[in-house]
């Protein structure tokens, strides 16, 4: 089903969500009912938890009113449907009334797979799922987010814009949102990404890290000073430094010509991240990067001890990490 469906596709049909991811889920109900209330602005809306349901409650949610003949029912939590109500509604979603769009939403897991079995074979209904978004297809998120505006964004600036805003959906797709608004019609590079998000703490401490792990003395220091500077707290920069650490151990350790997927997947980065880890994997040896993580776990422990001068003790280990390149 489109992203934002016309009101044929959703009257007199029955669209099932399924899934764990709850703003995905949300959204598609969203949908339904923007598509009504555009063809009908009388239009009623209706809601009801499964639980409650019976083919008496379905009944009057779906009959005509003296308002409107038009109307969308929404009915949440399917697993918990009844069992003495799961006939009526199948009877019902196999011939639903032309003026009346029915959303069933089922959070996902095992319970109440049966009906969902049911369901999927009446050709009333459209399954929409909602599936959990892994780390690695984050940037993917963001942008089919961007396309869905009508705009193009750079694979970079996509990453560098999960990586400043983290994974939350709702989140990126608020920030695609203004992104695509500001800049209309505009491609979006990752320097009009940063224009915006570039002073998130998270965004500072992984560019901190990349510069340090890449050797990059001088640059790391002046991105950590910023960083500092600007209030992004100790912890987050060690952190991201562990982090860097962990996926070049398990690069250098991953079967040569593995794809690019199933690194992403093994080293819990984005895709577009191997790219960054192979670079720099380049220039590193397994000695190194034991010794690494032990100046990151060192420094970590002295700042969360309450270390007198945590610059101090960052700046040190970013000097340390860099030095480590090359097996020095």
């Amino acid at each position: 089903m489109a992203r934002t469906p016309s009101a044929a596709q959703v009257l007199g049909h029955v669209v099932l969500v399924t899934g764990k991811e709850e703003y995905l889920s949300a959204r598609t109900v969203a949908s339904v009912r923007d598509a009504v209330r555009a063809h009908d602005a009388e239009a009623e809306m209706a809601e009801s938890t499964a639980s409650d349901l019976t083919l008496a409650s379905l009944g009057e949610m779906s009959a005509p009113s003296l308002f409107s003949s038009i109307r969308c029912v929404v009915v949440r939590g399917l697993e918990d449907l009844p069992d003495e109500s799961v006939d009526g509604l199948l009877d019902y979603c196999g011939a639903p009334a032309d003026d009346v769009a029915l959303v069933l939403v089922h959070s996902g897991g095992q319970k109440g797979s049966g009906v969902l079995t049911k369901l999927r074979k009446l050709s009333p209904v459209t399954e929409v799922k909602s599936e959990e978004v892994k780390p690695s297809e984050m940037t993917g998120f963001v942008t089919a987010e961007v396309s869905s505006h009508g705009a193009r964004i750079d694979s970079d600036a996509a990453a560098f814009l999960v990586q400043a805003v983290g994974t939350d959906l709702r989140s990126l797709a608020a920030a695609a949102d203004q992104l695509t608004n500001d800049f209309h019609g505009e491609q979006l590079t990752i320097d009009k990404v940063q224009r915006y998000f570039g002073g998130r703490a998270e965004a500072k401490s992984f560019t901190v890290a990349d510069a340090a792990f890449a050797g990059r003395r001088a640059a790391a220091l002046e991105e950590l000073r910023w960083a500092l500077d600007s209030g992004t707290s100790p912890v987050l920069v060690t952190s991201a430094m562990a982090a860097s650490a962990r996926s070049l151990a398990r690069y250098l350790g991953s079967p040569r010509g593995a794809r690019d997927a199933d690194l992403a997947r093994d080293l819990g980065v984005p895709p577009w991240k191997v790219r960054t880890v192979r670079d720099q994997s380049r220039s590193w040896t397994a000695e190194g990067i034991a010794a690494a993580v032990r100046a990151v776990a060192h420094a970590d422990a002295d700042i969360k001890g309450q270390a007198h001068d945590a610059s101090y003790t960052l700046e040190r280990l970013v000097l340390t990490v860099a030095g480590l390149r090359d097996g020095r």
